[in-house]
């Protein structure tokens, strides 16, 4: 984009099309996760079974982001984000009507699949529509866009619940992904071009688009791993040491949703500063944050003093939102974008899914404060990494925006 186009550039005249479908499908989404388990425990799972369909949202996310990543070159953003609502809907309306705990498996089985996907479409769109003078707040907005459904869907899935009964919540889901696909069908289908000659000329391979950047992957990639599994980690570690020290689960879900608010209070600024100052002023800070945390929560033994190590992280993690997806914007090839798009995806869900079972191993063979300051040295390390291949990724836009 010329940089006269990016000075006559304004978010609101995209809003509706690029965050309205991420807002309304989180509202879904956030209602239905606090439930999920409660779900599974009315069909007859026991306990371990339902954490399991929990963990199976992840699970499809980790499976789909390749082939994810190959759809979308195929039939574009607009399309993929219209398929990915509509069956998402029906996976929902599944885990509603369903009377089996296999059946609500599959289901939200189906849904993680089809959250990678859209996931991988809206970052696609918002790299073309977007300069790259804005790229970073663009994207903390509309990593910002799923914290504000996620704070919205539970508070309407309660009212649901009260109303009604616990399927509901999934039929709101259900609602909420066609509406999602609805806003989408009205943005414009971008790239038809490149997809034709793609298709003239063969598309690219998944397998031969990590190939050819198979050393970034494996350099900053592994920066997005660290990310991930550093921001997963106050999902597990923060309510394993709440109750460690006897706070109740009522304490512990009004800390949760103070820090909410603060990360939601930070995105705007982040943004701002990875656009204005790069991307290694906020990387660092999201991987650091944890790693004092980590250092402090033995220390913190009252209601207090856990709720302090939570807004810290909440400061940090918020300073983050949208790093991934701005990092993977800003290394994503013009060929074979969505299929580098796959595969940076499944660097964030590697680490997403490998900091609770982390915290797990090391929480099996070592008391928790023990595996508190492991992870916090682990992440001191991090932060240094993450460092490292973000100041190289700052170094190029610099260079870049001289020529």
């Amino acid at each position: 984009m010329t940089s006269g186009a990016a000075q006559e550039f304004r978010f609101r005249d995209i809003w509706l099309v690029a965050y309205g479908p991420s807002i309304v499908s989180a509202i879904g989404h956030g209602a239905i996760m606090p439930v999920l388990a409660l779900r599974a425990r009315d069909l007859g799972a026991d306990v371990s079974t339902a954490a399991a369909i929990v963990a199976l949202t992840g699970v499809g996310m980790l499976l789909a982001s390749l082939p994810a990543g190959a759809l979308v070159a195929r039939i574009g953003e607009r399309r993929a984000l219209v398929g990915a609502g509509f069956v998402d809907a029906g996976a929902m309306a599944l885990a509603a009507l369903t009377d089996s705990v296999l059946g609500l498996a599959l289901g939200v089985l189906l849904s993680g699949v089809c959250w990678t996907l859209f996931l991988i479409a809206r970052q696609g769109f918002m790299i073309d529509v977007v300069p790259i003078t804005h790229r970073a707040r663009a994207m903390s907005l509309l990593g910002g866009s799923y914290r504000v459904g996620v704070l919205i869907g539970p508070l309407i899935g309660a009212g649901l619940i009260a109303l009604t009964d616990l399927t509901s919540v999934f039929w709101l889901g259900a609602a909420m992904s066609v509406l999602a696909s609805l806003l989408a069908a009205t943005m414009p289908d971008l790239g038809e071009e490149k997809r034709a000659a793609a298709r003239a000329g063969g598309h690219l391979g998944v397998w031969t688009v990590i190939a050819s950047h198979r050393r970034l992957l494996a350099t900053l990639g592994t920066a997005v791993v660290v990310l991930g599994m550093t921001r997963s980690l106050r999902l597990s570690l923060l309510p394993l040491w709440a109750d460690h020290i006897g706070l109740s689960a009522s304490t512990t879900s009004l800390i949760f949703a103070g820090a909410a608010a603060l990360d939601v209070a930070f995105m705007w600024p982040g943004g701002w500063l990875m656009d204005t100052r790069g991307r290694m002023v906020v990387a660092v800070p999201v991987v650091l944050s944890m790693a004092v945390a980590c250092l402090l929560l033995p220390l913190a033994t009252s209601t207090a003093s856990v709720a302090l190590v939570m807004a810290l992280i909440a400061c940090g993690n918020g300073l983050g939102s949208g790093i991934v997806m701005t990092l993977g914007a800003d290394a994503a090839p013009d060929e074979g974008r969505p299929q580098f798009l796959g595969a940076w995806r499944l660097c964030g869900d590697v680490g997403n899914t490998g900091g609770p079972l982390l915290v797990s191993a090391i929480a099996a063979t070592a008391p928790l404060a023990t595996a508190c300051l492991v992870l916090g040295v682990l992440g001191l390390a991090g932060a240094g990494w993450v460092g490292l291949w973000t100041h190289r990724v700052d170094r190029a836009r610099l260079a870049l925006s001289r020529r």
